[in-house]
C-alpha cells in the first residue's frame, strides 16, 4: 500500500505521520538529550584543558592524539566484545552507565582532589628538560584527571553520538523513513544545543553560591553543576530508550523473522571496510571532515587562549558560540534541511558541508594571516583589536561548520549507510564512527604537533596549516562525489526489486 503524500507545509515542517510518532518522538527526545549533554561538555572540556595550569591550545593536538585515540581504539574494543555478548539494548545501557558512572567520579573524587592528584613536581622537572614544544604533552600529564575529563567528553560524541543512536537509528528505519526523520532529527540536536549555550552561559556567569559545600569558587561549583546535569540527561536517555523498545521496538521484532547474530571484531571490521570501496568513501569523507575542523579550531582556540585567559570567561565566550551556533543549525534544519535532503540528490546534500567549511575556513586562515590587510575595514568599523577579529571570524566559521555538521553532514552520512546489508552497517559503522572519526582528528593534531614542535608555536604554523586544510578540503569533496554515484545505483536496485 503507498503512503499517502503529504501538503506542501506539512511536506516542509513534519512529514511524519500519525502512525510513526510512537517511534519517531522517542527517538528526538533521546537525540534531544543526547545532542545537550554533547553541547554542554564540548564547551566545558575545552575549556577545562586550555585554561588548566601551564596549558593552552598546544595542549589540543597532544591529548587528541596520544589520549583520545587510543581511548577510542580501547572503546571500539569494548564495544566489539560487549555487541558480541549482549543484545544491542544492554550494550547501550552498559555504555551510557560507564559515561554516567564516570562523570560522578568526576564531579565528587577527581576534582575535588586535583591537588593532591596532580604531578605538579614532577611536570615541572620535565619542563625544564624538555624543548618548548612539549609543552602540550608535558599539561596532560601534569592536569590528568582534567584530560580524562576531556577525554570521556569526546568519547560522548563518537560511543554515544555517533555509534549508540545513530547505529540504532540506521538498524530500525528505512530510507524512505530517514528521509523524512533525520533531517527533523538534526533539527532537534541543534536546538538542543541552544539550551546547551545557555546552560553554559549560565553556569559559568561567576555565580558562587557560598552556603554550598563544594568548590572554592564560582568555576569550581560550574563543573558540579554540568556533570549532574550530564548525568540526569544520560539517565533520562536510557529511561526513553528501555519504553522505546518495550513499547515500539520489541513488538515489531516479534513478528518479524529471528535476525542472525553477527560476530564483529576489530580486525574483522577493518577487513570488512577495506573490501568496500563505498565504506572507504565514507571512511574518507568522516576522515577528511575531522581533519579540516580540527586544523581550523586550534588555531581559533589559540588566539581565542589569548583573548581570554580566564576560564570563566572563556567557558562563557565558548557557551555563547554554542548557543549562536545552534541557532543557525536550528533554522537551517527547520527551514532547510527536510526539504533539501528530500527533493535534491544525496550528492548535492553532501556537498553543502565541504562548501561551506571551505569558505569560511579559508577567510578566517586569510584573516589570522594578515590581520591588517583585506578586511580591515572590518575592524575599523567594528571598533576591535585584530586578535578580536580573528577570535570572532573564527567564531563565525565554527558555527556554520558546526551547523552544517549537525544539519546535512550527520544526516546524509547516516543517510549512506541504510541500503547496506546488516553486516556491512555493523562492521563499517563500528570500524568508521568508532575508530575513523577518532582518525581523522588525531590526523589535525599530527600535522599541528609536528608543526608546534618545527615553529614552537601555533600562531607560527598558520600558513602552514592553511595550505594542508585545502588538501584535505579537495579529498573531501572528491569522496563525496564518487560515493554519491554507488549510493545513487545501490537505492535504484533497491528501489526495483521491492
Amino acid at each position: 500500500m503507498k503512503t499517502p503524500a503529504f501538503g506542501k507545509w506539512r511536506t516542509f515542517f513534519w512529514p511524519i505521520h500519525f502512525a510513526e510518532l510512537k517511534k519517531f518522538l522517542p527517538m528526538f527526545a533521546m537525540f534531544f538529550l543526547i545532542a545537550f549533554n554533547y553541547n554542554v561538555l564540548r564547551s566545558y572540556k575545552d575549556t577545562i584543558v586550555i585554561t588548566a595550569s601551564h596549558s593552552g591550545a598546544e595542549t589540543i593536538p597532544f591529548i587528541k592524539l596520544w589520549a583520545v585515540l587510543p581511548s577510542a581504539i580501547l572503546f571500539t574494543l569494548l564495544y566489539t566484545r560487549l555487541a558480541n555478548r549482549f543484545s544491542r539494548e544492554k550494550v547501550f545501557y552498559i555504555v551510557m552507565s560507564i559515561f554516567m558512572v564516570f562523570f560522578f567520579l568526576f564531579a565528587f573524587v577527581l576534582y575535588p582532589a586535583q591537588d593532591f592528584l596532580h604531578p605538579n613536581t614532577a611536570a615541572d622537572a620535565m619542563q625544564r628538560f624538555l624543548p618548548d614544544g612539549f609543552k602540550g604533552f608535558i599539561a596532560i600529564f601534569r592536569n590528568w584527571t582534567f584530560s580524562l575529563f576531556y577525554i570521556m567528553s569526546e568519547l560522548w560524541s563518537t560511543a554515544v553520538f555517533t555509534v549508540l543512536f545513530w547505529g540504532f537509528a540506521n538498524e530500525v528505519t528505512s530510507v524512505e523513513e530517514a528521509r523524512r526523520y533525520y533531517g527533523l532529527l538534526t533539527f532537534g540536536g541543534s536546538f538542543a544545543g541552544i539550551f546547551a549555550g545557555v546552560a553554559a552561559i549560565q553556569f559559568s556567569s561567576n555565580l558562587y553560591i557560598p552556603w554550598l559545600p563544594y568548590g572554592h569558587n564560582a568555576w569550581d561549583q560550574s563543573l558540579l553543576f554540568v556533570c549532574c546535569t550530564v548525568i540526569a540527561g544520560g539517565v533520562l536517555t536510557m529511561l526513553i530508550f528501555r519504553w522505546l523498545n518495550v513499547h515500539v521496538i520489541h513488538p515489531v521484532e516479534q513478528t518479524a523473522p529471528p535476525k542472525e547474530k553477527i560476530k564483529m571484531s576489530m580486525r574483522a571490521n577493518f577487513a570488512y571496510l577495506a573490501r568496500s570501496k563505498y565504506l572507504i568513501y565514507i571512511a574518507l569523507i568522516v576522515f577528511a571532515y575531522n581533519v579540516s575542523l580540527n586544523l581550523v579550531e586550534v588555531v581559533w582556540k589559540d588566539q581565542m587562549r589569548m583573548l581570554y585567559p580566564d576560564p570563566s570567561e572563556y567557558n562563557t565566550y565558548m557557551g555563547k558560540v554554542i548557543f549562536t551556533m545552534a541557532i543557525v543549525a536550528s533554522l537551517a534544519g527547520l527551514l532547510t534541511t527536510s526539504k533539501v535532503i528530500q527533493r535534491f540528490s544525496w550528492t548535492v546534500c553532501a556537498l553543502i558541508p565541504p562548501v561551506i567549511v571551505a569558505s569560511s575556513g579559508l577567510l578566517f586562515f586569510q584573516v589570522t594571516s594578515f590581520p591588517n590587510q583585506g578586511i580591515g575595514w572590518m575592524r575599523e568599523m567594528l571598533q576591535i583589536s585584530p586578535l578580536a577579529l580573528t577570535v570572532m571570524l573564527g567564531s563565525v566559521q565554527n558555527c556554520l561548520s558546526r551547523a552544517s555538521k549537525y544539519t546535512f553532514f550527520d544526516a546524509t552520512k547516516e543517510i549512506a549507510f541504510i541500503p547496506l546489508n546488516k553486516e556491512s552497517k555493523l562492521k563499517g559503522k563500528a570500524a568508521i564512527d568508532g575508530v575513523g572519526s577518532r582518525l581523522g582528528k588525531s590526523g589535525g593534531s599530527v600535522i599541528h604537533q609536528g608543526l608546534i614542535l618545527m615553529l614552537s608555536s601555533v600562531a607560527a604554523s598558520v600558513p602552514y596549516v592553511a595550505f594542508i586544510f585545502l588538501v584535505f578540503i579537495a579529498l573531501w569533496i572528491g569522496s563525496v562525489v564518487l560515493l554519491g554515484k554507488q549510493f545513487d545505483e545501490l537505492t535504484q536496485k533497491a528501489t526495483v526489486s521491492s
